[in-house]
């Protein structure tokens, strides 16, 4: 019996903040996976080494968690005073699934390097050192966001003194603008309320804050759910039922933003929305033994991300994060101590992260108009990733 060799593709290996994924162009991918479809999806899914039962994508680049469990599409920009489309595919881990329906917000901080490295970006718009802005058109979420791409001697800067935590290692600084990052579609809020009442049968009346910015965000009291707002990961990924909690909060939640019709689907939309809960500042020990005081934070957050709490925090739920704390009213406003403010420090389990949100009210509605956050990325290996032919 033979066998079809393996076929390679040009590809890119990249950490962006905390998250790590494998980066494409699209006139790089076999013809039948330059279109969106079963053929790119399987593509992507055998990139990744998914779905694979053990749970550890052993045959492929994915290392088993929701940061590291990703892929990136970028290609000629298709709008105006842009330079380059960047679409995200958060791979699931063991199931044959690709989810389209969100932003990766930590990638973000590669996907302007990568724009420049992979010849997007005009070169007259490069400076020999200095700054380059890059003008992502994000396709998942069609939203405009800015990078600011440090550049020495005309090539991209990424070793330096920045550090992120979640991040062993120091690196450039890329600061990252999302501009308009609520849901343009809708409400910020797709309820209409600042908190609702949320009835989850078997876990009772929650009062959650729901918003679409950045990325769709239910946000809970940790309180509520049992909880101190100072959890690490394994304090709840070891724990099934509270997984199963989150999970059953996540499918009604997503239900009553309008995402879904029917709770049922929920699996097949892992990726959004998200759930984060919220507590007062406290001390706490951080999961590389980082010592975090309460009075340097001004709210503790914890987040999930395919099912499990998310080792730092998404880049994309700290938009909704800066955004909800610019909001009087909303349950991370009040967590921070309530009020005005524009900025925000938070606590997350591998330590703390300052984000900022501009947000204003018109006509009853909320709207923000920007977020910003600095993140880091590098390149981690280039050349080509094999797939065996016929994945595809």
């Amino acid at each position: 019996m033979s066998f079809p060799p393996q076929i390679k593709v040009p590809a890119t290996y990249m950490r962006g903040g905390t998250s790590k994924g494998a980066f494409f162009r699209l006139q790089d991918l076999p013809e039948a996976c330059q279109v969106p479809g079963e053929a790119r999806d399987k593509l992507l899914l055998r990139v990744i080494g998914s779905p694979d039962p053990y749970e550890k994508q052993i045959d492929g680049l994915g290392n088993a968690t929701s940061s590291t469990s990703k892929t990136v599409i970028l290609a000629a920009p298709t709008q105006p005073d842009h330079d380059v489309d960047y679409l995200f595919g958060q791979v699931a881990i063991d199931k044959p699934f690709v989810d389209w329906s969100g932003n990766c917000g930590n990638l973000t901080a590669a996907v302007g390097a990568f724009a420049i490295n992979s010849g997007f970006v005009a070169k007259e718009r490069i400076p020999e050192n200095g700054i380059c802005t890059v003008r992502i058109w994000q396709a998942n979420i069609k939203k405009t966001i800015v990078a600011h791409v440090p550049i020495t001697n005309g090539e991209v800067q990424e070793t330096g003194d920045f550090e992120l935590d979640g991040v062993t290692f120091p690196a450039a600084e890329v600061k990252i603008e999302f501009m308009d990052p609520a849901d343009g579609e809708g409400s910020m809020f797709p309820t209409g309320n600042l908190v609702d009442d949320l009835d989850v049968p078997g876990i009772g009346t929650l009062k959650a804050t729901m918003i679409n910015a950045g990325i769709p965000t239910i946000f809970l009291n940790a309180e509520d759910i049992g909880y101190k707002g100072t959890e690490l990961q394994n304090d709840i990924n070891s724990d099934p039922k509270a997984l199963a909690m989150f999970e059953t909060i996540r499918a009604h939640g997503a239900v009553k933003m309008g995402l879904i019709k029917d709770v049922a689907e929920a699996a097949n939309r892992q990726h959004t929305p998200k759930v984060a809960f919220v507590a007062r500042p406290a001390d706490y020990v951080s999961s590389s033994g980082k010592q975090i005081n309460a009075a340097d934070i001004d709210v503790l957050v914890r987040a999930l991300s395919m099912g499990k709490l998310h080792h730092a925090m998404m880049g994309t739920a700290a938009v909704a994060i800066a955004t909800a704390s610019a909001i009087p009213g909303t349950l991370v406003n009040l967590a921070a101590g309530g009020g005005d403010r524009t900025e925000v420090t938070f606590g997350h389990p591998s330590g703390t992260l300052g984000v900022g949100a501009e947000a204003k009210e018109v006509n009853g509605e909320w709207t923000a108009t920007k977020a910003i956050m600095s993140r880091s990325a590098r390149v981690i290996m280039e050349g080509w990733v094999r797939v065996p032919g016929g994945t595809f």
